[in-house]
């Protein structure tokens, strides 16, 4: 009987082409199955690329940055939707990821999370731009970081769902991101009137013998930032000009410890905000 039906699957007329032929079709459709990936994803740039599509970088939980072609269907009922794609959207998407392509293709976006107040208030949207373009720099070549993603998406909905008392919420995110990516300070030895070595990322009783270090007074500034978190960053009192002078440090540590940092157009526009 075993053998009557082996006969029976090779006498096939399909099979006249190639057993193997056909096995490898199947094979292939199964590994092309297996291979696709739903994911969480955070919006960090978009460019047009003719006139249906657009180049997108996201940063994955998955699979940490990657960058897509994506196809925009002209009917209005498609689902995949232009919106989807602007700064710091969290999607749920689907996709075929080959590791050697460039451009991944996507298969599917839907929203994961809908903002209710940052695409409609302006202080809110120039720091969300702000944070978007300082991302899209700074997590080049990031790999799979689930932590990092987990803190980056918490703090978009945190500023999201604040209805005031948030204008240091770009120097907290900074300085706490940091930590993610290998250059915390270390807080543990800090004494009143040390420097801070912007190198070396720690505090020190001298000056270092290079120029990259803050003053004792800008140094205690940076340790009590460092202290800071979002429900309770309001209660530091900081003016105008302080709060753009630790956006400059800021801003200083990141190009001193991530390769080809390049100047963050969008940040003149943070210090023009709380000017009054």
């Amino acid at each position: 009987m075993r053998n009557e039906r082996c006969l029976t699957f090779f006498n096939h007329p399909m099979m006249k082409k190639s057993p193997f032929s056909i096995l490898g079709s199947h094979f292939f459709i199964t590994f092309a199955v297996v291979m696709l990936t739903k994911t969480q994803a955070i919006v960090l740039h978009t460019i047009k690329y003719g006139e249906t599509r657009l180049i997108v970088d996201m940063f994955t939980r998955s699979h940490g940055r990657l960058s897509f072609i994506v196809s925009l269907p002209k009917s209005a009922k498609a689902k995949m939707k232009k919106q989807y794609f602007q700064p710091l959207t969290q999607l749920e998407i689907e996709t075929d990821v080959r590791q050697k392509a460039q451009l991944q293709k996507l298969c599917d976006a839907r929203l994961s999370t809908a903002y209710t107040t940052l695409p409609f208030d302006a202080d809110k949207l120039s720091i969300s731009l702000f944070v978007a373009e300082f991302l899209y720099y700074a997590l080049r070549g990031e790999q799979q970081n689930a932590p990092l993603f987990d803190y980056i998406a918490s703090s978009i909905g945190w500023l999201d769902a604040q209805p005031s008392q948030y204008a240091n919420f770009h120097l907290v995110f900074l300085m706490r991101l940091s930590r993610f990516l290998g250059f915390y300070p270390n807080l543990e030895h800090y004494h009143a009137g040390d420097y801070f070595d912007l190198r070396e990322s720690s505090f020190c009783g001298a000056a270092p013998l290079h120029r990259d270090f803050l003053m004792p007074e800008e140094a205690g500034k940076l340790e009590v930032l460092m202290r800071m978190d979002y429900p309770t960053m309001h209660l530091y009192r900081m003016t105008h000009s302080e709060r753009n002078r630790l956006l400059e440090v800021a801003l200083a540590y990141y190009r001193l410890h991530l390769p080809d940092f390049p100047e963050v157009k969008s940040a003149s526009v943070l210090r023009e905000l709380y000017a009054t």
